[in-house]
């Protein structure tokens, strides 16, 4: 499975042409919207169709893939490792700090421990079937939502780093990654050469904002999850805004891809990864890179976003 050596700034290897322009990821050059492989899982009982589907998302330029060996208890790791070819140049992006749990209250547990992290990445090497990941984020348990570290999975930031950087230097991974991370986490690994965060964060949700701007600065890629909202209670829906459903009929597309098309024009480092297990959702996803939001549509926007008191700043 090639690195993206062979893409360029307009297409993607296969000769795709990137939806969203262009964005870097670490030392990798990838489409602005990727794919985010969890919703596979959802195709469990059709596995066809999930290859199929996971091809169609590279067809229409989708480089950046996300996934983790805890989906379907290793399931969308064994459709990616068949669905892939040489030369589609995709990278693919993984991460640790839980493993599947299949029997459990949740379908994944804490695995926070270095050694829970190195036998991760191991596993995600088998089951992927590579020689080295090109990203691994490490899935710290700070923040919310979902899970919470508990007795020894409460594990230091820096005992962590130290095993992430030696599966670095030893060839295993290519660079890291953080997921789910404070803002005094993330400072904290700045010195460690982190390429890319990956939190919750949308229009309607946009706490972390400071930690974004940090990213842009310092060259890190902002990759959101839950880029719409809405996954946990208590988190806004992007698409019930009246903001964004106005902005999605003056331009003729979906509330999803005006949410989708915000983020992309909000900060220049930040990539997508939507997930779905419909082929007619992966388009309309795909398509988002393509919508010019208006300088009247970003203005009611970005107000949807800003704490009272606060004004928008671009």
């Amino acid at each position: 499975m090639p690195s993206s050596a062979h893409a360029s700034a307009e297409y993607t290897a296969t000769g795709a042409p990137r939806p969203g322009g262009a964005g870097t990821l670490g030392a990798h050059t990838v489409s602005r919207i990727g794919y985010g492989a969890m919703q596979l899982e959802r195709l469990h009982a059709d596995r066809r169709a999930a290859v199929a589907l996971l091809r169609r998302a590279i067809e229409l330029g989708a480089d950046h893939l996300d996934t983790a060996r805890f989906y379907g208890d290793g399931f969308v790791n064994e459709v990616i490792r068949e669905a892939l070819r040489p030369g589609d140049g995709v990278v693919v992006v993984s991460k640790v700090g839980a493993d599947p749990d299949p029997d459990g209250p949740l379908p994944l547990r804490p695995a926070q421990r270095p050694e829970q992290l190195r036998a991760s990445v191991e596993d995600n090497l088998a089951s992927l079937g590579l020689e080295q990941i090109p990203v691994v984020n490490l899935r710290r348990l700070d923040t919310g939502p979902g899970l919470r570290a508990e007795g020894d999975q409460v594990v230091g930031l820096d005992d962590q780093l130290a095993v992430m950087t030696a599966l670095r230097d030893e060839g295993k991974i290519g660079a890291i990654g953080l997921s789910a991370v404070t803002l005094d986490g993330l400072r904290r690994a700045l010195p460690a050469g982190i390429v890319c965060v990956q939190n919750s964060y949308s229009l309607a949700s946009r706490g972390d904002e400071e930690m974004l701007r940090l990213c842009a600065a310092e060259g890190i890629a902002w990759v959101p999850f839950f880029p719409l909202g809405g996954a946990f209670p208590g988190v806004p829906k992007v698409t019930e805004q009246p903001a964004v459903t106005a902005a999605a009929g003056s331009l003729g597309c979906t509330p999803g891809q005006v949410g989708l098309a915000w983020l992309l024009h909000h900060a220049p480092n930040v990539l997508l990864i939507p997930g779905t297990a419909d082929p007619g959702h992966l388009a309309e996803n795909i398509a988002a890179g393509a919508i010019a939001l208006d300088e009247a549509a970003r203005a009611s926007l970005d107000a949807l976003g800003t704490r009272p008191g606060e004004a928008p700043r671009d």
